[in-house]
C-alpha cells in the first residue's frame, strides 16, 4: 500500500492504443527513477535512533543553499545502500539518469529552502557531484566498451585552461523572416550542437528561406563556466619503457578551478566521444576517411585530490585535536635533535648537515620593512663533496617532506626551465607565460641536484630568484614580475671529481656572487677512517638487509606524516623574532669574527679566509628564527643564537678556514698555492723513484729553508694520497713509487 495516498491523477486509456507502443513508457519509466531519487535526497539518513540521525543529503542540501553554492556531493555507496537497482541504472547510463538527479536535487532543494528572500523566489539550478570508493581503473584500460558508461581514473593534472563560458540553452533567429526559436537545449560536454539547415516556419507568399538560416543570438542564450584539462596517469601506473597516456578532462560549473596543474587526483565521471576536427584533405582524395571516428574524452562529474605524496595540495586544516598533538610535540624537551635525527633516518650519520637542512624546512621570518622592502626569510644550503656521500639521497628525501618540493637536475635545467618562459599558445596564437621550478615551489624547496653541471648563464639566472626572490620578465610583450619564495637546496661535486686539496679553489668553478647568496656551505669529504667505515659498512648491510621486512622506523623518531604535518603548521602559524639580548650577543660575536678576520690577516700578511659580510650575518639570524620556530616560540633567545653561530661555523666558516674554499671567495691566496707547488718540485728533485728518506729528515731540511711546517706536511700527505710516495718502517720512512 505504499502508493496508497499518492495524490497522482489516475486514468485508463482504452483507445488508440495501438499507435505508439511502448512510447509513453520512457517517460513514465523516467518519471518513475527521478521520484526515487528524490526520494533518496529527502530520506537518506545516517546514524542510528538510538544515537540520533541526520537526514545527510536534505542538511547538506540546505546548507549549501543558504551559502549560495548550488550544489551537493552524491556518494555512490549511500546510494547502492538505499536502492541497488538505481546505483546501477546511474553506473550503466549516466547521461539519462544524471540530469534526473539534478532535477531531483533540485526540487528537492525547493521544498528545503521555502520560505525564500524577495527577489530570490526562482530556486537555482543543483549540480550533483558523485563520489565513490570503488577502485580506480588506469586510463590505458578505457576501452570502447566503457563508452558512456560512469568510470573512476587516477592521474596528474598536467594543463589547465582558462575558465570559458559554454550556452546550455541557444536562442536562434532565421536570416529571412526573423523568426525566433526560443530556449534550445545544447547536450552537455564537447559534442558541440549542429543547427537546423533549413527555416520550417510556413511562410504563405513570401520567398522560401535560404538554407543554412540559423545564426544565434548572444544575449538570450544561457551559460555555465566550464574548463578543460589534462590528465596524464600516474608515473607508477606506466608499464616499463613505454610513454604515460594522457585524456582530455571537462569540467563545468562548480568543478572549475578546483585543481591546478600538479596536482593528483581522482577523477569520477562519464567516458564519452566527440567528432575530431575533420583535417582538410589533400587533393580533395579520401574525403570519406574520417567518418565515423570519435576522439575520447571525460565529462567529470567528481573530483577528490590526493593529500599523500608528491603534487599533493596544500596540507588542509589542522584539526583541534591534531593541533593539540603537534603542541605538545613541540614542548618535549630534545624537539630539535629529534627533528633532524628523523630526515633521512636510513643515511648514517653527517648529524650537522641533517640539522642545517632540518632548519632550511622550517625557514627563518619574511620580514616587510616601511619602507616597501622585505628581506627574505628562506635559507639556502650549498652541499659540495665526494660522490658516494648521500647528497642527492638528502635531496630526495627533502623533496618528498617539504610542504612544496620540486626536484631538477643541473643538466637537464635550463634558465627558462627553472625561472619562466614565454610561448606561444596553439588554441590562440597569443603569447602566455608558463612558471617553472622556481615559481612552483612558490613557498616550498627547490632542490637542485648536479648544480656543477649546470650552464653559467643558466645558474645566473637563479641569482635574483635567491636573493630578492622574485622573478622578472621582459619578453614578447610580457613584463612582469613573478613570486618565488622558495629556499634552495644545491648539491655539487668537486671539478675534479673528488675533492683534491692542492688545488684549493681550483675545486669550486662557481661565482663568489653565487656562492655568498648560499647561507651555509657544506664540505662532505669522505675521510679514511677505520672506525667510521666499519659503522658505516654495518648500518648498510642492516639497511638493506631489512629493507622489506622493517615497515616501521627506528624508535624515538617522528613519523613521516607527522614531520610534514609539523612543518606545514610551524611554517604557517609561527613567524619568530631575535629577543633583544639574543641580538646584542649576536653583534659582539659578529664584530669579534669582523676583528678576528682582520688579525688573522694581520699575521699571515695576506687576505683572510673568508670574508665576514652583512649577508652572514643575516644568515645567522635567519638560522636562529627557524630554530626558535621549531619549538614553536616566538622568540628567537640566546640559546638559540649560540647554537645559530655554532651551526654556520660547523659549515661555512670551516670550510673557508680549512682552505678547502680556498679562492672561492677571496679564499686563501695565490702565494700559498706557489708555495705548495715549489715544495713539491724540490721533494721530487731530492729524491729518484725507487729511494727511502726519512721523513724527520725531509721536514728538517725543509724548515731550515724558511718554509712552514704545515704545508710541508700538506704536501707529503698529497702525494701519498695520490699514491707517489709510500710510507715504510712503521711511517718513518718514505719510499717513491711513481
Amino acid at each position: 500500500m505504499s502508493g496508497f495516498d499518492d495524490p497522482g491523477v489516475y486514468y485508463s486509456d482504452s483507445f488508440g492504443g495501438g499507435e505508439a507502443p511502448g512510447g509513453d513508457e520512457g517517460g513514465q519509466k523516467r518519471s518513475q527513477i527521478k521520484k526515487r531519487f528524490r526520494e533518496f535526497l529527502r530520506q537518506f539518513r545516517v546514524g542510528t535512533d538510538r544515537t540520533g540521525f541526520t537526514y545527510k543529503y536534505r542538511d547538506e542540501l540546505k546548507r549549501h543553499y543558504t551559502m549560495g553554492e548550488y550544489w551537493v556531493e552524491v556518494e555512490m555507496e549511500d546510494l547502492a545502500s538505499f536502492d541497488e537497482d538505481l546505483s546501477d541504472c546511474l553506473y550503466k547510463l549516466p547521461t539519462e539518469n544524471l540530469p534526473m538527479l539534478e532535477e531531483a536535487a533540485k526540487e528537492v532543494a525547493d521544498e528545503v529552502t521555502r520560505p525564500r528572500p524577495m527577489g530570490e523566489e526562482v530556486v537555482q539550478d543543483i549540480q550533483v557531484m558523485l563520489k565513490s570508493d570503488a577502485h580506480h581503473a588506469s586510463i590505458r584500460n578505457l576501452k570502447s566498451e566503457q563508452v558512456s558508461r560512469l568510470v573512476k581514473v587516477h592521474g596528474i593534472i598536467i594543463s589547465a585552461t582558462a575558465v570559458k563560458a559554454k550556452a546550455t540553452k541557444v536562442c536562434l533567429q532565421c536570416r529571412g523572416c526573423r523568426g525566433v526559436l526560443n530556449d534550445i537545449p545544447l547536450p552537455p560536454g564537447l559534442q558541440g550542437y549542429a543547427l537546423p539547415r533549413k527555416c520550417n516556419s510556413e511562410n504563405v507568399g513570401r520567398a522560401n528561406c535560404p538554407v543554412d538560416p540559423y545564426f544565434i543570438i548572444p544575449d538570450r542564450c544561457a551559460c555555465v563556466d566550464f574548463q578543460t584539462l589534462r590528465l596524464q596517469e600516474s608515473p607508477d601506473a606506466v608499464p616499463h619503457g613505454e610513454m604515460p597516456r594522457h585524456l582530455q578532462l571537462y569540467c563545468d560549473r562548480y568543478l572549475c578551478d578546483r585543481v591546478v596543474p600538479g596536482n593528483r587526483v581522482t577523477i569520477m565521471g562519464i567516458y564519452s566521444i566527440k567528432k575530431v576536427a575533420a583535417s582538410k584533405p589533400r587533393g580533395g582524395k579520401d574525403k570519406g576517411a574520417g567518418i565515423g571516428i570519435r576522439s575520447s574524452y571525460l565529462r567529470v562529474i567528481g573530483i577528490q585530490v590526493d593529500t599523500e605524496g608528491a603534487g599533493r595540495g596544500a596540507t588542509g586544516s589542522v584539526s583541534p585535536q591534531e593541533e593539540e598533538e603537534l603542541r605538545a610535540l613541540a614542548a618535549s624537551p630534545n624537539i630539535y635533535n629529534s627533528l633532524a635525527s628523523s630526515l633521512a633516518p636510513s643515511i648514517y650519520g653527517s648529524d650537522d648537515l641533517k640539522k642545517a637542512i632540518t632548519c632550511l624546512l622550517f625557514g627563518g621570518s619574511r620580514k616587510r620593512l616601511p619602507d616597501g622592502l622585505t628581506r627574505r626569510g628562506d635559507i639556502n644550503l650549498l652541499m659540495l663533496g665526494d660522490p658516494g656521500t648521500a647528497k642527492s639521497q638528502l635531496l630526495k628525501f627533502v623533496e618528498r617532506c617539504a610542504p612544496i618540493g620540486v626536484y631538477t637536475s643541473g643538466k637537464g635545467s635550463s634558465a627558462a626551465g627553472l625561472t619562466a618562459s614565454v610561448m606561444r599558445d596553439p588554441a590562440t596564437r597569443g603569447f602566455i607565460m608558463e612558471g617553472g621550478a622556481m615559481v612552483l615551489a612558490d613557498g616550498g624547496v627547490v632542490c637542485i641536484d648536479e648544480f656543477d653541471k649546470m650552464r653559467e648563464d643558466d645558474r645566473v639566472a637563479i641569482h635574483e630568484a635567491m636573493e630578492q626572490q622574485t622573478i622578472s620578465i621582459a619578453k614578447a610583450g610580457i613584463t612582469t614580475t613573478l613570486n618565488s619564495r622558495c629556499s634552495v637546496l644545491a648539491a655539487a661535486n668537486s671539478v675534479f671529481g673528488r675533492w683534491d686539496d692542492t688545488k684549493g679553489e681550483d675545486n669550486i668553478d662557481f661565482m663568489p656572487t653565487i656562492l655568498s647568496r648560499f647561507d651555509m656551505i657544506f664540505i662532505i669529504k669522505d675521510s679514511h677512517d677505520h672506525q667510521r667505515d666499519m659503522t658505516l659498512a654495518r648500518h648498510v648491510m642492516n639497511v638493506h638487509l631489512r629493507a622489506q621486512t622493517q615497515t616501521e622506523g627506528v624508535e624515538g623518531e617522528i613519523p613521516l606524516a607527522t614531520f610534514k604535518k609539523y612543518i606545514a603548521y610551524a611554517r604557517s602559524k609561527c613567524g619568530p623574532r631575535l629577543s633583544a639580548p639574543a641580538a646584542e650577543k649576536l653583534k659582539n660575536r659578529y664584530v669579534v669574527m669582523r676583528s678576528g678576520a682582520r688579525e688573522h690577516e694581520r699575521e699571515a700578511d695576506k687576505r683572510p679566509s673568508i670574508p665576514i659580510t652583512v649577508r652572514q650575518l643575516e644568515a645567522i639570524i635567519r638560522i636562529a628564527e627557524s630554530l626558535a620556530k621549531m619549538k614553536l616560540q616566538a622568540v628567537a633567545g640566546e640559546e638559540e643564537v649560540d647554537e645559530a653561530i655554532r651551526l654556520f661555523q660547523v659549515s661555512t666558516l670551516d670550510a673557508a678556514l680549512s682552505g678547502s674554499l680556498s679562492g672561492a671567495e677571496g679564499f686563501t691566496s695565490q702565494e700559498d698555492q706557489e708555495m705548495l707547488s715549489r715544495i713539491e718540485k724540490q721533494l721530487k728533485r731530492r729524491f729518484a723513484i725507487g729511494s727511502q728518506v726519512s721523513e724527520q729528515s725531509i721536514v728538517q731540511d725543509f724548515t731550515k729553508q724558511k718554509y712552514p711546517e704545515h704545508a710541508i706536511y700538506k704536501v707529503l700527505h698529497l702525494m701519498l694520497r695520490r699514491g707517489e710516495l709510500q710510507h715504510r718502517v712503521q711511517r718513518k720512512v718514505l719510499y717513491r713509487v711513481k
